[in-house]
């Protein structure tokens, strides 16, 4: 498919010209002579390059404004700016806001030619790293066999003919923004945007433009998240980091269903599903006042908590050997082959949850490449040695108890490690550490362990 190009400039035989060579190189070629022509090329279909004069012949409207529009529009469109009366303050402005290149009249049309190959190369690489973390979003599935996963997978099922309003709870790694993909792909609005907004990377000051919107003295609009995912679904992300003021208006938009960009006067109504997540406990927040109430009822419509890894244990080798397979597929390398029955694997705590898992498997997989079992073996012991113990407890700690309560608290934490790794059952767990299974269940009666969590 040929790269669309849309040339603005007031001059009929400059326009023609770039028009020529473009066509020549076979581009596909858009003009328009002024800024109303501009605007309505722009509005039937963005282009993927736009090349404009900075002076039109409009006195209130120029290139300038041409290029504040596409960028509101779109950020992944280069604009390339040209003009015969440049100075140095208009193309430092032109590059502030947005302008990919910006050169003067008269130009060499090599020099033209070589930035929108080097803009298209750039967009193109832009577009391409957006599809593949879309795809991967996407092909990444929710894995888990555990009990507490097995629930979520049945509430997703449950939400796929709902609208309703979601919000997900969990620590830091554990995949919520994954299961906010995964409830937004099963939903009737599947086909619609998804979008996400994070609510711990915005500042302050910013949170009403991005998520109204606004419109522009110069006429421009500035679509905010509300109206990306128009149709389709919207993740506040952190939501405990947003702002109180602003939390009334996100709280004002969820009751009349409108709201106004910012500076607008016109209402524009909301067709949005609203997912929020949160790595905090915001009922906390709600009571030490950093959090609306309100507010927390309204998106708290359907609660979902996610585990840390830490808490099912016996979903590792699955997500293990899961990772093993997208690792090599996206990464285009043989699968490694890790010890899902390590100790370390299942005593390790798992700060980073799942995306820790990932990063882990991922890691070890490019490095280990030609190695044998041993060494594999070896570097994930190394790894995650590096981070902790295989005692959850302080080792200083620990060497200040009598002998009795080490030991109690030794067993404890080894009978633990092996029934996560064996799910809870007894006759495998017994089997494996060489003990009847009657003397387990004293054992394990003695020490005060009445289930796996």
């Amino acid at each position: 498919m040929k790269n669309e190009i849309l040339v603005i400039d007031d001059n009929f035989d400059i326009r023609n010209l770039i028009s020529n060579i473009l066509k020549d190189k076979n581009y596909s070629v858009r003009e328009a002579a002024n800024y109303d022509q501009a605007v309505f090329e722009i509005d039937k279909k963005l282009p993927d390059i736009a090349i404009v004069d900075v002076k039109l012949d409009k006195g209130d409207k120029d290139g300038i404004d041409l290029l504040k529009k596409i960028k509101s529009m779109s950020d992944l469109v280069p604009v390339i700016m040209i003009s015969g009366h440049a100075n140095v303050e208009m193309a430092v402005e032109s590059l502030k806001l947005g302008a990919y290149e910006f050169i003067t009249k008269p130009f060499a049309y090599d020099q033209l030619l070589n930035f929108i190959s080097r803009a298209l190369e750039n967009i193109n690489l832009k577009k391409e790293n957006q599809v593949l973390e879309n795809k991967l979003f996407h092909s990444f599935e929710f894995v888990g066999e555990s009990i507490q996963i097995l629930k979520i997978k049945k509430l997703i099922k449950k939400l796929s003919s709902a609208d309703s309003r979601v919000l997900i709870s969990g620590p830091t790694g554990s995949g919520k923004e994954l299961l906010a993909r995964k409830i937004h792909k099963n939903s009737l609005r599947s086909k619609e945007p998804f979008v996400v907004l994070n609510g711990a990377l915005l500042q302050p000051n910013n949170y009403e433009l991005e998520l109204f919107g606004a419109e522009n003295s110069d006429g421009s609009i500035t679509s905010g998240f509300l109206e990306k995912a128009k149709n389709g679904t919207l993740l506040i992300d952190e939501v405990s980091e947003i702002p109180l003021d602003t939390q009334a208006k996100i709280l004002r938009v969820l009751i009349d269903q409108k709201f106004k960009r910012t500076n607008g006067t016109k209402d524009i109504f909301v067709n949005t599903r609203i997912i929020s997540s949160t790595s905090k406990d915001l009922k906390n927040e709600v009571l030490i006042g950093n959090f609306r109430e309100d507010l927390y009822h309204r998106l708290n419509v359907v609660p979902i908590e996610l585990p840390k890894l830490s808490s099912r244990t016996e979903d590792i080798p699955l997500l293990i050997k899961y990772f093993q397979q997208k690792v090599s597929e996206i990464n285009g390398i043989p699968e490694v082959e890790l010890n899902t029955s390590d100790d370390l694997l299942y005593s390790y705590n798992w700060p980073g949850n799942v995306r820790e898992l990932r990063n882990l498997v991922e890691r070890i997989s490019i490095l280990s490449q030609n190695e044998n079992k041993s060494n594999v073996g070896r570097l994930l012991n190394e790894i995650l040695n590096q981070n902790s113990t295989l005692n959850t407890e302080n080792p200083n700690v620990s060497m200040s108890y009598p002998l009795k309560q080490a030991r109690e608290n030794f067993e404890k934490n080894y009978l633990l490690n092996q029934l996560k790794k064996n799910k809870g059952n007894i006759s495998k767990t017994a089997e494996f550490i060489g003990m009847e299974r009657s003397a387990l269940h004293r054992k394990l009666k003695s020490l005060g362990i009445k289930g796996i969590n």
